[in-house]
């Protein structure tokens, strides 16, 4: 009977370790997504900064342009 007993209970200290190592897995995989999610973001925040200096580069240049025709009014 105790040796059921200490059986029984090393075949759910197994299964637990075995689900441990399942979580272990799955969150370092997470860790690996949210790490790329991470650095996906930044590079779009640079792409969308640079976007941005080129769209007021061209306002700026359109300015110019506009003021050298007399096209608006100062």
């Amino acid at each position: 009977m105790v040796e059921e007993t200490n059986n029984l209970v090393l075949e759910h200290l197994r299964h637990i370790r075995a689900v441990v190592d399942e979580m272990r897995i799955d969150l370092k995989q997470l860790g690996l997504r949210t790490a790329l999610t991470e650095r996906g973001m930044g590079n779009f925040q640079v792409s969308e900064a640079s976007q941005n200096i080129e769209i007021d580069r061209i306002k700026h240049r359109l300015d110019r342009i506009e003021r050298r025709l007399e096209l608006v009014d100062d």
